[in-house]
């Protein structure tokens, strides 16, 4: 990925930092640190901060493909760790005070998820699927990619990062789940393909990474907390949560973002991706409920109360992001930091 533009203190010092050697030590870092520090305690609300949040996905992006003539070596420099979990502990504190969750009496894994689905069925706002069906502009559609592209140009990857963390049946479960993801071993049926291929249907550029600086700090958090989740082993049952909700409530908002795209006279070239995910997700959502969130509590019950977590600040993150697009397209704004170019 490109170095994205500063948004504050806490990324200017960062993205500094990561265009020199990493060979210089921990001292390397101080500022940064000093920067991060004060950051976290300034912030009103790290969820939406724009400076933070775009320190945070760079910190993350060191551990997936890394930031172009970044030197790879700063992926485990204890400064930068040391960095990253302070960030870390003020967004997990915040997003765990955004959530109330269920009655921890589950024990099977049909309990869990019957929980699970109960809480993928809860009304929690306007909704964007049924906009994007019958209302959005082809303007709005093209941000609505935009948004969507941060996550899913490289789909599926947070939530691999839990395949060695588990075993026995959620193991097996994530693994079938993942390789459907990553089109069962074809590269032109990776979803983060097919997301592309949608990408470039509406002139968007799917190259990844390439609308960083164009989306707010809500889209960034909805990203980063998946690599939260992923990267930490502690919260293996909160990624897992997480992607037994987002299984759960995929089919039938991706049948409508489809039908959006079809009403302006796209053809199965651009719908695909959304198409796909109709069919996909209404199997994944028994396996991720059933074997994989439900399997990994009935192997390790004290994890119980990280998949609700991660489950519900899924949905609690999703909520934002939509209100916060829906209000701006609504009142007739950009939901981006700028408007896209005519022909971005």
């Amino acid at each position: 990925m490109k170095f994205p533009s500063a948004r504050g203190p806490v990324s200017a010092s960062l993205l500094d930092v990561l265009r020199g050697p990493a060979d210089q030590g921990y001292e390397q870092t101080h500022s940064l640190r000093k920067a991060a520090t004060q950051g976290v305690a300034a912030t009103e609300s790290l969820i939406s901060d724009e400076d933070l949040q775009l320190a945070l996905f760079c910190l993350y992006e060191l551990h997936y493909g890394g930031l172009d003539g970044a030197d790879e070596r700063w992926e485990w420099n204890l400064g930068l760790l040391a960095v990253r979990q302070g960030i870390e502990a003020r967004f997990e504190q915040e997003l765990r005070a955004a959530v109330e969750l269920p009655d921890l009496d589950a024990v099977s894994s049909d309990e869990v998820a019957s929980v699970l689905f109960g809480l993928a069925a809860v009304d929690s706002g306007p909704s964007m699927s049924r906009y994007v069906a019958k209302e959005a502009s082809l303007e709005q559609l093209r941000e609505f990619l935009v948004h969507k592209a941060i996550y899913q140009l490289k789909e599926a990857d947070p939530h691999t990062w839990a395949i060695p963390r588990l075993n026995g049946r959620p193991k097996a479960a994530m693994v079938e789940i993942q390789a459907d993801e990553y089109g069962g071993g074809r590269p032109d049926r990776m979803h983060s393909a097919l997301f592309a291929r949608t990408m470039r249907g509406l002139a968007l550029d799917d190259t990844y990474g390439a609308y960083v600086d164009a989306v707010p700090a809500l889209t960034l958090a909805s990203t980063n907390m998946m690599s939260m989740f992923g990267l930490n082993r502690r919260l293996r049952g909160a990624i897992v949560g997480h992607l037994a909700i987002y299984e759960m409530t995929s089919a039938q908002p991706n049948k409508f973002y489809g039908n959006g795209f079809r009403r302006h006279g796209f053809s199965s070239d651009v719908t695909w991706y959304f198409d796909e995910h109709v069919e996909a997700d209404a199997v994944h959502e028994q396996i991720a409920g059933r074997d994989l969130a439900g399997g990994l509590v009935e192997s390790e019950p004290a994890l119980l109360a990280d998949v609700y977590f991660g489950a519900m600040a899924a949905l609690a993150v999703d909520a934002q992001l939509s209100a916060r697009t829906m209000a701006a397209w609504k009142a007739g704004d950009s939901s981006l930091r700028a408007p896209l170019p005519v022909n971005a």
